[in-house]
């Protein structure tokens, strides 16, 4: 896993807050994040081995995610510490809705560079699956993906958060390209607000490049476009939940899509299974805190 390692901050309002509006909050709460941390967890929890790198400050919030990672059986040995920048931190406010908006202040993630890459080589060789998001910096992002291509690893990207393109270079690089809809929409200039729609955008996005493409849609389910089901792209609804809270729905479905692929899964079965693992978590509160185990799908 390359990624981001964020402290979540997290405030529980009755709507998202209108520009210069303050509104009173119902509750408070500080929690593992970083969306490179989030999948970590996921894929963990799921069944897999995993390595994290990445970059935290040299401050408590730094040390308690490390620790959190660490009580997971994740491998921290090529997360940095930086003397420069803090822990990166993201400020979130959930709605009754369940919906969240978030900002997100890089510190520490900002020094993951190309560099890093190179430095950690062997936990890349290691690996099976690559899983990069873009919370850290473009070049390492690229760095990353161009070091697990040229080894022959399976590469997952989540191109969140998506601000516009990707380079042309990138897609070739990508296996699985994991975008939400507002994500494919940024990517390919396309509306994507229902699955007919999410197809188009993934056939746009396959035919730039990408092997595979799968656009989550929330409570509408995944669109996807593989490889080996040739023609059209697939659809797979939402399980219905009780949502209580969004945050990390997506990390949880890319960790347990990387973990059910690390182990052999085609990608058709372990699609369901990262999408219940992903309703599981739109259940509870938090981001880390949310994610279910193998023994909560099993149940």
């Amino acid at each position: 896993m390359v990624g981001s390692l964020n402290m979540d901050l997290v405030a529980r309002a009755p709507r998202l807050p209108r520009a210069g509006e303050t509104l009173a909050g119902s509750a408070f709460n500080q929690v593992a994040g970083g969306k490179g941390g989030n999948q970590a967890v996921a894929a963990a929890r799921l069944g897999a081995q995993v390595a994290m790198i990445g970059c935290v400050g040299a401050d408590a919030n730094g040390e308690r995610l490390r620790a959190g990672l660490l009580a997971e059986g994740i491998d921290c040995d090529a997360i940095d510490i930086s003397q420069q920048a803090p822990t990166g931190v993201a400020l979130i406010v959930v709605d009754d809705a369940s919906q969240n908006a978030i900002v997100i202040v890089a510190g520490s993630n900002g020094e993951v560079t190309p560099a890093t890459l190179a430095r950690h080589e062997a936990v890349i060789a290691a690996a099976r699956v690559v899983v990069c998001q873009l919370e850290t910096p473009p070049d390492a992002v690229h760095a990353a993906l161009a070091l697990a291509h040229k080894l022959g690893k399976l590469t997952i990207l989540n191109p969140a958060p998506a601000t516009g393109p990707l380079p042309a270079a990138w897609l070739p690089l990508v296996d699985y390209l994991v975008p939400n809809e507002l994500e494919a929409a940024t990517l390919t200039g396309l509306p994507v607000t229902t699955p007919d729609e999410a197809a188009q955008a993934a056939q746009a996005l396959r035919l730039a490049g990408a092997r595979n493409v799968l656009i989550t849609l929330g409570a509408q389910g995944v669109c996807a476009l593989l490889e080996d089901e040739a023609g059209a792209a697939r659809h797979w609804p939402t399980p219905k939940v009780a949502a209580v809270d969004t945050t990390a729905a997506g990390d949880t479905f890319v960790g347990a899509l990387a973990a059910q692929l690390a182990a052999g899964e085609a990608a058709g079965a372990a699609i369901p299974f990262a999408l219940r693992a992903a309703s599981i978590s739109v259940t509870r509160a938090g981001a880390q805190p949310s994610i279910p185990t193998l023994a909560d799908l099993r149940s």
